[in-house]
């Protein structure tokens, strides 16, 4: 049930029929203090505006033809024109039953597009760090949230596994190979890269062989691909680790790098030119761009093509796009890519849209986010000024969880420990950063995010456990609960409002790619059904019609607060 959407409905209509031009947006929009009622609907003004009508008398118009009858207890103006809705507690105990009954909260069925969600990208040879964090995180987070949804989602993991470097590394692993035939391993291959580097710049005969094996490589030489795949099939076994403690739905069949685009590059470059969009300049192809000026207030170039016959991270982005939409048949395509490459990708993309490559009608969509922060407001580094790799920062978590929960648990069981810390310090980590609005840099802080109080996973966590214990006092399963919801107080009011209102916080999400939005619901929720269950005793309940219907209220709380953090890829447990 998305509320938002059906008084949205409801109040479009009765706008038209009170003579408002088609179109014009109801602007629905939940309430912010009870006095205002659930929802209010402030799209009077500007259509009384339109029409050249006093808003309140315009307002009296659409009451007069709002048809809300059963869903309303009261609709009252406000102000100079703003409408007021009361949601009927029948209706929402209703629904909250039909919620209770229904898979995963009973979501309205989707139109389902293809939406490919374009993540992660680490690079081949490298292990990943935290830069990484954000965005295979965001990104697996608006995966989810999609799929839930209905859509079909296609997880793009743009590895970086092609490049003038892969003939270094070839090289280097072919010298390791035959000095030291052991198998690689890739914490082996940061050592490895430096190592590789350093013989390419002082050794002219590797350098020589280097240069020739990209050449190879890219002509599509057998031994140099087999070599080449064994470096990409080190570095995807050690990330697929990384993923799996992260729990990020991302596999080895997501991978789609940079590769796969190669063989499409010549054949762009020259339809670009074909269609005069590219030019020859000072021996490089070069698009320019009108809507992109240089300092001089002339058009910006952008080199698709280097004057050596080699090709650009542009070029590849255009394929991208490309491939995306003729072969993938996406109908959207999302890029969780960080803040510093939102004018290359506009320009890519830019180039795309004048080339006729993507029609309008499929939407191109950078979600950019900000950086992670220390606590001196600096790029999250070791002490020393190195990166940190995820995997130790992941160890790091799970250890921090460990010797919190063990103090104040000294009894429990050393598997049951382990499996705690590991659930509570992976998902610190993620609902740290998730909980922040993306757009903007944040600041990792270890103690805040694993305290078990405010907005943090270790409160919501206990928040889910703490519902569950309900039923465990009471003997009873969700499953056996019996007659009607009955909503009489404010607080089974407020709760069941916000419970209903899941779907239309998931649909924000969807829409703008903005998994904080889900963390303040789910923390809002847990605070309402504190407030719920402080005043409105469960088990000691006057009679046994209302102890049963807040019993579904409470069940109700534990599925939302269990599906709302599944979206955001945080695992549960039962006892915490």
């Amino acid at each position: 049930m998305n509320i938002q959407a059906l008084l949205s409905e409801k109040v479009s209509q009765a706008l038209q029929a009170a003579g408002a031009p088609a179109g014009c947006d109801p602007l629905v929009r939940q309430s912010a203090k009870a006095q205002f009622g659930d929802y209010q609907a402030n799209g009077v003004m500007g259509a009384a505006k339109k029409l050249g009508e006093q808003p309140r008398q315009l307002a009296e118009k659409v009451i007069a033809g709002l048809d809300l009858t059963g869903i309303a207890s009261k609709v009252e103006i406000a102000g100079p024109g703003f409408i007021n809705i009361f949601l009927d507690r029948r209706w929402l105990a209703g629904e909250i039953d039909r919620a209770l009954q229904a898979t995963h909260m009973g979501l309205t069925p989707v139109d389902p597009q293809t939406i490919v969600i374009d993540y992660s990208a680490p690079n081949v040879a490298k292990e990943m760090h935290v830069g990484h964090l954000r965005s295979t995180i965001i990104g697996d987070a608006a995966v989810r949230t999609q799929t839930l949804l209905g859509h079909k989602v296609i997880r793009a993991n743009h590895v970086g596994d092609w490049g003038t470097q892969f003939g270094m590394l070839i090289a280097f692993l072919e010298k390791q190979q035959n000095e030291h035939p052991a198998e690689i391993a890739l914490a082996d291959l940061e050592a490895f890269y430096r190592e590789a580097k350093q013989t390419y710049d002082n050794d002219p005969a590797f350098a020589e062989r280097a240069r020739a094996y990209v050449v190879k490589l890219q002509s599509g030489d057998d031994y140099c691909l087999q070599m080449w795949r064994r470096l990409v099939d080190i570095t995807m076994a050690q990330n697929q680790l990384n993923y799996d403690r992260l729990n990020v739905t991302l596999t080895r069949d997501d991978v789609m790098g940079e590769s796969l685009y190669n063989s499409m590059l010549p054949g762009i470059v020259a339809d670009l030119k074909a269609k005069g969009l590219a030019v020859e300049s000072e021996g490089a192809t070069v698009v320019y761009l009108d809507e992109y000026q240089n300092k001089e207030g002339e058009p910006m170039g952008v080199i698709i093509q280097k004057k050596d016959g080699g090709y650009l991270y542009t070029t590849t982005d255009i394929a991208c796009a490309k491939y995306r939409y003729e072969t993938l048949h996406a109908d959207r395509v999302l890029y969780y890519i960080d803040s510093r490459q939102h004018q290359h990708l506009m320009q890519a993309w830019t180039i795309v849209r004048k080339a006729g490559y993507v029609p309008a009608s499929v939407s191109l969509e950078h979600h950019m986010f900000g950086m992670m922060l220390g606590k001196d407001g600096k790029p999250f580094k070791t002490r020393a000024g190195g990166t940190i790799k995820l995997s130790e920062l992941l160890d790091e978590a799970i250890d921090r969880a460990r010797t919190l929960i063990a103090a104040k648990n000294p009894e429990m069981a050393a598997a049951e420990l382990d499996n705690l810390a590991r659930v509570v310090g992976i998902g610190a980590v993620k609902y740290a950063d998730l909980s922040k609005s993306r757009t903007t840099d944040y600041v990792f802080d270890w103690d805040n995010m694993l305290t078990f109080e405010g907005n943090t996973a270790p409160y919501m966590q206990y928040a889910y456990t703490r519902v569950l214990s309900v039923f465990r006092k009471a003997g009873v399963t969700p499953e056996s609960l019996r007659g009607d919801v009955i909503i009489t107080d404010d607080r089974e009011a407020a709760l069941a409002v916000r419970l209903l209102q899941f779907e239309e916080t998931l649909t924000q999400v969807a829409r703008d790619g903005t998994p904080h939005v889900m963390c303040a619901w789910l923390y809002d929720l847990a605070g309402l059904f504190s407030s719920f269950y402080e005043h409105c005793p469960i088990l000691s309940a006057g009679d046994e019609a209302t102890r049963q219907s807040r019993l579904k209220l409470a069940a109700l709380t534990a599925n939302a607060l269990k599906l709302g953090l599944d979206t955001l890829g945080i695992e549960t447990v039962e006892r915490m």
